[in-house]
C-alpha cells in the first residue's frame, strides 16, 4: 500500500522483481519507493512484501552527517519485509519496514537514493478449489533467495 500522503502521486502496485528506489515525491511531504525506471509512479507494497536492499539500510538522523564515523542513521540490515503500523491514527505515516533483528522503521525515514529488490510478495487468497489450500503464495518461498523475517 502506499501511504496517505502518496495517493496524489501516480501509483502501481510492486511485482517480484522490481528494482525500487527509496525517493521523495514532488508534492508530498513523505518519502516512498519508485521502480529505478518509472521515477515519477510510486510502487505501492503490500504488508508482508519482502525487499533485499544492496547495501545496509540507513535512515535519516540528526548526526548522521555531523558524525559520520559513528554510524548514526545505519541498521546493519539488508532485508526487511514492508507491514504497516499505527492504524489507529488515521493522519500518521502507518507505511514501516520490519528488519530480522525485530526493528522498525517507518519508510519515511529511510534515506533517499536507497536501492532494493522485490523478492517475495505477501501470500494471497484465492477461491477454495476442492483439494486445494485456501492460501497460495505469489512466490514459492525460497531459503536461497530470501532471508525469512521472525
Amino acid at each position: 500500500m502506499c501511504d496517505y500522503s502518496l495517493h496524489g502521486v501516480a501509483n502501481r502496485p510492486a511485482k517480484i522483481g522490481d528494482k525500487l528506489v527509496s525517493t521523495n515525491f514532488i508534492n508530498s511531504f513523505t518519502r516512498g519507493f519508485t521502480e529505478v525506471s518509472e521515477p515519477k509512479v510510486a510502487v505501492c507494497l503490500m504488508p508482508g512484501t519482502e525487499l533485499a536492499f544492496e547495501h545496509d539500510v540507513e535512515v535519516d538522523h540528526i548526526f548522521r552527517r555531523l558524525m559520520p564515523r559513528f554510524g548514526f542513521g545505519k541498521t546493519g540490515q539488508r532485508v526487511a519485509r514492508f507491514r504497516q503500523v499505527n492504524l489507529d491514527r488515521p493522519d500518521t505515516h502507518h507505511d514501516a519496514l520490519e528488519f530480522p533483528n525485530g526493528k522498525i522503521v517507518l519508510v519515511t525515514r529511510l534515506r533517499a537514493g536507497q536501492r532494493a529488490t522485490v523478492l517475495q510478495l505477501p501470500a494471497t487468497v484465492k477461491p477454495h478449489v476442492h483439494g486445494e489450500p485456501a492460501l497460495t503464495s505469489l512466490q514459492p518461498h525460497s531459503p536461497a533467495t530470501s532471508t525469512p523475517i521472525a
